[in-house]
């Protein structure tokens, strides 16, 4: 196995042959190749992928590899049936793996493990709706279900999930904003009043610097790589702040570009790179600002935006009293960098006239995640950087809708402004206390507290931490339901019974009584759009999502809650009118998302407006952790490979890390010499928590890597074995899966 990536430019050519690889592999060429004429596309679908915006100027290929790898796996022409559950048990297919699952195609009709069996079989809707109805209304109490959702599902049905849900009597919704930016809406309503990202796609365009922190858009969201590509070549600088090297961070080639470009080197992104060791953001957010202010000092207030702090901001001179007293020592000692490695990054900072700072999971997985967003928001403030063009926060969603079921009130603590509007929109009384979120859940179910588990979309047992108690938990359920497009792991951890219920894609035509019918999402700028698939179905038995939750809701609930779900599904502008009665964001919903492109939902700090207790933004102080580990222990941290999608494996080439297996762990060559073993031996990872459990991952290869020393990076979801169920971020109670320290043994 190489020990280096290739030398080859992100994207490009490579990107176009891995695209025709994977739309053969699935036997979807065709299908794939007219469905990718619509991706992204102001009458088309939205890509599956992951939530960066379109702009209004579209090219006509507006995709990427990865988002091209998800329309491939959609169309496929491959098929789960009922004769492939009669074929193999559960049992069975425990032991194959996640590729493989994915690998097997569309599922195509609803089936049923009934308790004691080892075979799913098939089951119609009616039985299937009907079969989770008795259970639900058996429960001692509504707050025993749990109803999670993933950031595949669109804005309507996550509205008509909530509603069923808060009308059954419960707020358990957990999602899977709690596993990856619950930190980012923490950190930034404190900071600025919403949890949101306050700039356009417009804003790259007038930016002066753009800031990556703890983010892999190579992989991750490649199309962003477009977007930093025409900036960088206007002038604005890029620093990319990563423990890792990553190639869609330094060099990178747009496909859509002629064939001599795409033969050629690329374009370099970055103008500076740092590696910080693992954990150690707010040192460097604090190493950077503390630079910002002694040049301001020696500009005699010249450098930051006195007016606007003065004016707009509380909160400054704790947070300047708190800078001025870190010690220089202490920043460099827990980053691993060096004064000139802070300069470099200050400089860019202190000549821009206007910034913005992107962050992901790099930054949001941590126990001090929350503080690591605070602490990007005072970078920000220091120069007046949010609500004015080309500037402000940026944090970028992995998923396609994950920030639009939030905001149609996919949450276990809905605002009292949310519960109001439910509550005169629906004539009902919707639950007042605080429902649990994944991890809460995830113990709930451990404890024998929550007895019904519904999946909307994800693949919750392989996304969640601790994933063997996770899965003990899963099977202390009574029944688990699971709405899918494919196969997944999550199916075969389940309770005493677990249904699968198979729904329509993005691609498909969602044919209702009144015609086909669009969704819409909301992506990662606050851009709503709508969806429209045009595909035939994969088969003649799937289900849409608001289809799957009114059939539920009608079982379940007396008199249907007296809601006419069979007119909401007719048409789903109906349902836009009730998100719009229940949300004053949606004035006009229907009308505003059939303007091409959308609309934009307004965010105040944009405009300079605080909804924060102080009516102001507010600088917080955050201190710098004192991670102090063992001689012999690691800081782990879990990344992605190229080859897949949340945790989904498309293939198992990571062709910008030069990698083709998945257990594998990343080292420092030193860190692999000091353990007196070499690249590619075989070792087990050990992981403890503060509950005395131990955790192994078994059987990964050594490889030598550019990761910094007393670091190791393994992939997702491999590794999550080893993140400690108790081991999360203050304030959102994110796993921190970035942070995790283990020790090295030789595997048996």
């Amino acid at each position: 196995m190489p020990t280096r990536p290739p030398d080859k430019p992100a994207a490009g050519l490579g990107a176009l042959t891995s695209t025709a690889r994977h739309l053969s592999h699935e036997k979807a060429l065709r299908p794939g190749l007219k469905a990718l004429r619509r991706i992204n596309q102001v009458d088309g679908f939205d890509c599956p992928g992951c939530a960066w915006p379109e702009a209004l100027d579209r090219s006509h290929f507006e995709f990427c590899e990865n988002g091209a790898k998800a329309v491939a796996a959609e169309t496929t022409g491959k098929r789960v049936t009922s004769k492939f559950f009669a074929d193999h048990s559960v049992s069975d297919l425990l032991e194959r793996s996640d590729y493989w699952l994915e690998q097997q195609g569309r599922l195509t009709s609803p089936v049923i493990r009934r308790a004691g069996s080892d075979h799913y079989e098939p089951i119609s809707w009616d039985d299937a709706f009907a079969h989770a109805a008795r259970l639900l209304r058996e429960l001692d109490s509504p707050d025993e279900a749990a109803f999670y959702t993933s950031g595949r599902t669109s804005n309507e049905a996550a509205f008509l999930y909530q509603l069923f849900g808060r009308m059954f009597g419960t707020n358990n919704f957990p999602d899977c904003s709690n596993l990856c930016h619950e930190s980012s809406g923490v950190g930034l309503t404190r900071s600025i009043g919403l949890g949101k990202g306050a700039v356009q796609l417009s804003d790259f365009e007038r930016a002066d610097a753009i800031f990556i922190i703890g983010q892999n858009p190579g992989t991750n969201h490649p199309r962003m790589l477009s977007t930093l590509l025409a900036a960088r070549r206007r002038g604005a600088e890029i620093v990319s702040i990563n423990p890792l090297r990553e190639r869609g961070l330094e060099r990178f080639t747009d496909p859509k570009e002629a064939l001599p470009t795409l033969l050629g080197r690329g374009t370099q992104l970055s103008t500076v790179y740092l590696q910080p060791k693992v954990g150690s953001d707010v040192a460097v957010l604090k190493g950077i600002m503390k630079l910002v202010l002694e040049a301001d000092d020696r500009a005699r207030g010249e450098v930051l935006d006195r007016e606007f702090i003065l004016n707009h901001t509380v909160g400054f001179d704790a947070l300047a009293a708190d800078l001025h007293a870190t010690d220089w020592n202490a920043i460099e000692e827990q980053s691993g960098l060096a004064r000139a490695d802070f300069e470099a990054a200050a400089d860019v900072y202190i000549r821009a006239r206007a910034t913005i700072v992107c962050w992901a999971m790099g930054l949001t997985q941590h126990e001090n995640a929350v503080d690591n967003v605070i602490a990007c928001s005072n970078l920000l403030l220091l120069k007046g950087n949010i609500g004015r063009p080309g500037a402000g926060p940026c944090p970028v969603r992995g998923h396609s809708n994950v920030q639009g079921d939030r905001t149609v009130g996919i949450t276990h603590q809905p605002s009292p402004a949310f519960v109001d509007g439910l509550r005169r929109a629906f004539n009902f009384e919707p639950p007042a206390e605080a429902g649990m979120d994944v991890v809460e859940t995830i113990h709930a179910m451990h404890d024998g507290r929550i007895r019904f588990f519904m999946s909307m979309g994800g693949n919750f047992h392989s996304a969640s931490p601790d994933t063997d108690y996770t899965a003990e938990a899963l099977r202390k359920t009574d029944l688990c339901v699971h709405v899918a497009t494919k196969l997944n792991r999550s199916h075969l951890v389940t309770g005493s019974e677990a249904m699968i219920w198979p729904c329509l894609g993005r691609t498909e035509v969602d044919l209702q009584q009144t015609g086909p019918q669009s969704v819409t999402v909301e992506d990662s700028m606050s851009c709503v759009h709508a969806s429209s698939g045009r595909k035939s179905p994969a088969s003649p038995h799937l289900l849409s999502e608001p289809a799957i939750v009114a059939g539920l809701a009608k079982a379940t609930l007396p008199e249907g809650g007296k809601v006419d779900w069979d007119a909401l599904i007719a048409n789903y502008d109906v349902i836009r009118e009730r998100i719009e009665d229940v949300l004053p964001i949606f004035a006009d919903f229907n009308k505003r998302v059939r303007q091409p492109g959308g609309f934009v939902l307004r965010h105040p700090a944009a405009h300079r407006e605080w909804n924060t207790a102080s009516g102001k933004a507010e600088f917080g102080v955050v201190p710098m952790p004192s991670i102090r580990l063992s001689s012999d222990q690691l800081r782990m941290f879990t990344i992605r490979s190229h080859d897949q999608f949340n945790t989904t494996i498309y293939g198992m080439d990571d062709r910008y890390r030069g990698i083709t297996e998945r257990r594998v762990v990343l080292l420092h060559p030193d860190d692999i010499a000091t353990r007196g073993i070499g690249p590619g031996d075989i070792v087990d990872l050990v992981g403890a928590g503060d509950d005395g459990r131990v955790r192994v991952a078994r059987a990964f290869r050594v490889v030598a890597y550019d990761v910094p020393q007393g670091c190791a990076a393994t992939y997702f979801p491999e590794a999550n074995v080893l993140v400690p169920i108790g081991s999360t971020a203050r304030g959102s109670n994110t796993p921190s899966s970035k942070m995790v320290p283990v020790t090295l043994r030789p595997s048996e």
